[in-house]
C-alpha cells in the first residue's frame, strides 16, 4: 500500500536485488521472526542463525569472493539491513561484523590477517566485535586509557571496554587501544583480540530499554599478551583509521532509521485500516490521514537523500559529512515518525507483542551510538566552517611559537 506513494528506488530496481529481497524476507520469516521472543528473553541470538546467514551469503556481502564474500556492491548490504529494520529486528548485529568489522580488516589487515578472518566472517563460524568506547570515554576517543605496552614479540594490554555490541557472542573484536602510555609517541592503535586470549573477559549482557536481543556487554583485558602481527595497520594510525571508517558505520544507522519509519508507516497503515473507532476506520479520521501523510513525506525526502549516500559509499566517495548529515537527520526523524505511529495505534502500541513498540524501544538509541547526534551537527559545522579553523589552528600553533 505505501508503494503507492513511494517513488521505487534505482539502487533496488535490479532483477539481482530483487531475488535478494525475495530470499532475504523469506529467511526473516521464517527464521528470524520465529526465534525473536525466545532471543529477547536470553539476551542475545543463536550462533546458528549467523551460520545460517552464512550460508546464504548474506554476511560479508561486498567482500571480494577471494576472501569469502558475495564480491556485491554495498547496495545490497544496505538492503539486508533495511528488510531487517522494517520489520524491528534488531537481535543479530550482523552489520556491525560485516559493515564495520570486515571493511577495517580488508582495508587496513595485512594479507595473513585477511586470509585468517574474513573467511570465517563471511560464513557466520566467527562473530565480531569493534572495542571503542569505554566508561568515561565515549565520542572522544583520544581519551580512552586501555593500554597496549610494546614486550618485544606482544602486547600488553590493559583495560576496559563497554556498550560493546556482540560483545558476548564475539569471537573476535577489533580494539582500540593506547600504544606507548605515557611517552611522546603515545598515540591510539588498533589490535585484533581473540576471545580465547588469557586474560580477555565478557561481563554479562547488559539490560537495555529496547534491542533486548542483541547482545552487548563489557570487554575487560587483564595483562592480555596480544602477539605484534594483530596490529590492525600502523602503530598510531589508529585514530586516523577510526574517523575515516565512521563514515560508513554512520550511514548503516542512518539506513535502519529510514527502514525503521519505512516500516512503521506500513504496520500503521495496516492497523488504521482495521481498526476501527465511532463505527468507522481510524483511518477514516482526518487527523490519522494528515499524520501519516507528513510520515510518508519525511520517510520519501529521506529515502532520496539515503540512496543519494549509498551509492557515493559504492563508489567510495561518501564524506564524513554526508554520513553525519545521514546519520542524524534520519534517526532524528525516525524517532518522530515512530512516536507519530504509535499514537496511532493507541494503548497497544504500548504492548511489546506489537512490533511498533519494540521499534519504538530499539530505535531510542539510535540518536546516542556511533556518535551522538550533536557531535554529527558538530562535524557538519566543522565541514563548512573548514578554511575558518584551518586558519584559526595555524594563528594558534603561530602564537605558542
Amino acid at each position: 500500500m505505501l508503494q503507492n506513494v513511494l517513488l521505487e528506488r534505482e539502487i533496488y530496481a535490479s532483477e539481482e536485488h530483487k531475488m535478494m529481497q525475495e530470499m532475504i524476507q523469506d529467511f526473516i520469516k521464517n527464521e528470524i521472526l520465529p526465534q525473536n521472543e525466545q532471543w529477547e528473553k536470553d539476551g542475545m541470538v543463536s550462533r546458528e542463525i549467523w551460520e545460517r546467514a552464512g550460508e546464504l551469503g548474506l554476511l560479508c556481502i561486498d567482500m571480494p569472493e577471494e576472501y569469502g564474500g558475495s564480491g556485491l556492491d554495498f547496495s545490497y548490504s544496505a538492503l539486508f539491513i533495511e528488510e531487517l529494520s522494517k520489520k524491528g529486528i534488531s537481535g543479530p548485529g550482523f552489520s556491525l561484523h560485516s559493515d564495520i568489522v570486515a571493511p577495517y580488516l580488508l582495508k587496513y589487515g595485512t594479507e595473513a590477517q585477511k586470509k585468517k578472518y574474513l573467511p570465517q566472517m563471511a560464513t557466520g563460524k566467527m562473530i565480531t566485535a569493534i572495542g571503542m568506547t569505554e566508561p568515561n570515554c565515549g565520542s572522544d576517543l583520544k581519551a580512552l586509557r586501555t593500554t597496549a605496552v610494546d614486550k618485544g614479540d606482544h602486547y600488553l594490554v590493559n583495560g576496559q571496554k563497554t556498550f560493546i555490541t556482540n560483545g558476548y557472542m564475539s569471537d573476535m573484536a577489533v580494539v582500540a587501544v593506547k600504544t606507548n602510555p605515557g611517552t611522546e609517541n603515545e598515540g591510539v592503535s588498533l589490535l585484533i583480540m581473540e576471545s580465547a586470549l588469557e586474560g580477555f573477559e565478557k561481563g554479562i549482557p547488559f539490560k537495555k530499554i529496547g534491542m533486548k536481543a542483541q547482545d552487548t556487554c563489557e570487554l575487560f583485558f587483564d595483562n592480555v599478551k596480544v602477539p605484534k602481527e594483530n596490529l590492525l595497520g600502523e602503530e598510531g594510525q589508529g585514530f586516523k583509521i577510526m574517523m575515516t571508517e565512521l563514515a560508513r558505520e554512520r550511514l548503516t544507522v542512518a539506513i535502519v532509521g529510514v527502514a525503521v519509519a519505512e516500516g512503521a508507516i506500513t504496520d500503521t497503515i495496516e492497523y488504521t485500516s482495521t481498526r476501527t473507532a465511532f463505527k468507522q476506520p481510524i483511518a477514516g479520521f482526518q487527523n490519522t490521514q494528515f499524520k501519516l501523510a507528513e510520515c510518508a513525506t519525511q520517510l520519501q525526502i529521506h529515502q532520496a537523500f539515503l540512496d543519494r549516500c549509498i551509492v557515493l559509499m559504492g563508489e567510495h566517495k561518501l564524506t564524513p559529512e554526508s554520513a553525519s548529515m545521514a546519520k542524524y537527520s534520519a534517526t532524528d526523524m525516525c524517532g518522530k515518525v515512530v512516536d507519530e505511529c504509535l499514537q496511532l495505534f493507541g494503548g497497544y502500541g504500548y504492548m511489546w507483542e506489537y512490533p511498533i513498540a519494540r521499534m519504538y524501544a530499539d530505535n531510542r538509541v539510535a540518536r546516542i551510538y556511533a556518535g551522538t547526534n550533536e557531535i554529527m551537527k558538530l562535524l557538519i559545522a566543522r565541514g563548512l566552517y573548514k578554511e575558518l579553523f584551518q586558519q584559526m589552528r595555524a594563528m594558534q600553533k603561530a602564537k605558542k611559537k
